[in-house]
């Protein structure tokens, strides 16, 4: 028997993570406690996705547990041993906006949580493949002092400049503000990156721009695109925050990055970092954004401008995937920001409109 768990499954990525390893024959053993309801309200839980994995998924086993358990993860990684063949973590607090909250529970969720995951698997399954997402906000503010252009709808890299064609791996995480979210998550990738180092063991850090697809359960402080089909879609108000509304993310697909997990699975790596996003091929400004979203929805955004940008955020932020390319250059990118978006919209456009029915009766 060949085990994957999977943290965080019933959200965007450990949710489609659950459903690919499960169709490759593994059985999946997922760890969710839905604390995104706790992070972002009901509307941001993702207990709807967990029970579904449940009703569809025969090898699926869904346990509530939190990650900051120590006893807890031990107790299911001795149960299982070497059977565990796969670990993907994806569970996180993911918001640099709540980290300033509370900077405790993001730094036990985000860092602790992470080496508890670490610890198990080097304790009880050490030959087993230990996925990471990270984040590109280990990059800090250092992306904002490129040397960018104001365009029509979009800030872009000046074209002469050696990262015209995306941000590498050996951008400095160093002499930076990344938020208290980015310096969390900075802990996690240099102790998921040790352990492959020191220990011998193969794990890699996929530092993710933005991570999307139609299950992600988006909110005012996470997951922008698919907050923002929503809103378009519901006609909620939505607040765009500095850089004129032309700061620019690489998207990608949960689906591409998935097929990106599933490459380092079948020929891992120990202690690798690869910038992970939709690179060239799928990125937009949020103006942009905005744009595809009303010709989507055939609707008018309700927004508004608000002239601070949140602190720490990236005005341009576009992965170089040439790295990881060159590791598994069968690997490619699907899907770009519109067909995400027309994706989005056609999966969760029945849910939204009853959700709003059901809040304005």
């Amino acid at each position: 028997m060949s085990i994957a768990i999977i943290t965080g499954s019933a959200g965007l990525i450990g949710s489609e993570a659950a459903r690919h390893f499960a169709g490759q024959g593994m059985d999946v053993i997922g760890i969710d406690n839905d604390m995104r309801s706790k992070f972002f309200g009901a509307e941001a839980s993702t207990e709807w996705n967990g029970r579904e994995l449940s009703r569809t998924l025969s090898s699926y086993q869904h346990k509530t547990i939190d990650i900051r358990d120590r006893e807890a993860i031990e107790r299911l990684f001795s149960q299982y041993g070497k059977e565990i063949k796969l670990v993907v973590h994806t569970a996180a607090q993911p918001s640099h906006d709540w980290a300033a909250r509370d900077p405790h529970t993001d730094f036990g969720v985000n860092a602790v949580g992470t080496l508890t995951m670490l610890e198990a698997t080097r304790q009880y399954c050490p030959e087993a493949v230990f996925i990471f997402t990270s984040t590109n906000k280990v990059y800090g503010d250092t992306p904002n002092r490129l040397p960018l252009l104001e365009l029509e709808t979009r800030w872009e890299i000046d074209p002469s400049h050696p990262y015209v064609g995306g941000i590498p791996e050996d951008m400095s995480i160093d002499h930076s503000m990344h938020s208290v979210f980015g310096a969390s998550k900075v802990a996690a990738d240099v102790m998921v990156q040790e352990y492959g180092r020191y220990f011998g063991m193969n794990t890699v850090c996929f530092r993710g721009g933005c991570l999307t697809g139609p299950a992600h359960s988006g909110t005012q402080l996470h997951g922008f695109l698919a907050y923002l089909m929503k809103c378009c879609a519901t006609e909620t108000p939505y607040t765009v925050f500095g850089y004129n509304g032309k700061q620019v993310r690489d998207n990608i697909h949960s689906h591409d990055l998935i097929q990106a997990f599933d490459a380092f699975f079948r020929s891992p790596r120990q202690g690798e970092v690869y910038n992970m996003g939709g690179g060239r091929f799928s990125n937009c400004s949020m103006l942009e954004a905005i744009a595809m979203c009303e010709k989507i929805t055939n609707l008018r955004l309700q927004w508004t401008y608000t002239e601070g940008n949140r602190m720490g955020d990236h005005i341009w932020y576009i992965s170089d995937l040439s790295q990881f390319q060159s590791h598994y250059p069968e690997w490619k990118l699907a899907y770009d920001v519109e067909a995400i978006l027309k994706e989005s919209y056609v999966f969760n456009a029945e849910r939204w409109q009853q959700k709003k029915e059901a809040v304005l009766a």
